[in-house]
């Protein structure tokens, strides 16, 4: 006899008491993880201001010691790692990485987020244009009451659109 035993996400199905198969179902939550050339501390209190968020930051000086790890030279003061996350649950990463593998932002990747109110989209669209290109004023499209697009000052390319108006 074929049974099937549910919890809140795993599927159990066994056959005359044998487990047969586990199926566990999962939402996949995807988040940017984004490194910046020794400039992330500026990048995080730039995003901090344009989002209304503060950042969970660790440097490279308060990492714990790792046997067979030592931190490149230089980068004491650098983000190790860093947590921008909103009353939304969007959680973005960011981190400085040493000077020996220098990163640039691609024109393929944005990071899209719909922000609550058009107050939230106006600031966070206004501060992210400081230094940066404005692909598309916000304005009104078929897809939303209000978007738009940048490039920041750091090439960090953004899409912004009002998800609900308050």
């Amino acid at each position: 006899m074929l049974t099937y035993a549910i919890t809140s996400n795993t599927i159990l199905s066994y056959i005359d008491g044998d487990k047969l198969l586990e199926r566990i179902d999962q939402v996949m939550k995807i988040a940017p993880y984004l490194s910046f050339n020794g400039n992330c501390a500026e990048a995080i209190a730039h995003y901090e201001k344009a989002f209304g968020v503060k950042a969970q930051v660790m440097l490279y000086r308060d990492a714990p010691p790792s046997e067979g790890y030592q931190a490149p030279a230089g980068t004491e003061n650098y983000v190790m790692h860093a947590c921008l996350t909103n009353r939304s649950d969007y959680t973005v990463y960011l981190c400085d990485v040493p000077e020996s593998e220098p990163k640039n932002f691609g024109n393929g990747m944005a990071i899209a987020i719909d922000l609550d109110g058009m107050d939230s989209v106006r600031t966070a669209f206004d501060v992210l244009m400081e230094g940066g290109v404005v692909g598309m004023e916000l304005q009104q499209t078929f897809w939303s009451p209000c978007f738009g697009s940048l490039t920041d000052k750091f090439g960090v390319g953004w899409l912004i659109s009002l998800g609900s108006v308050s």
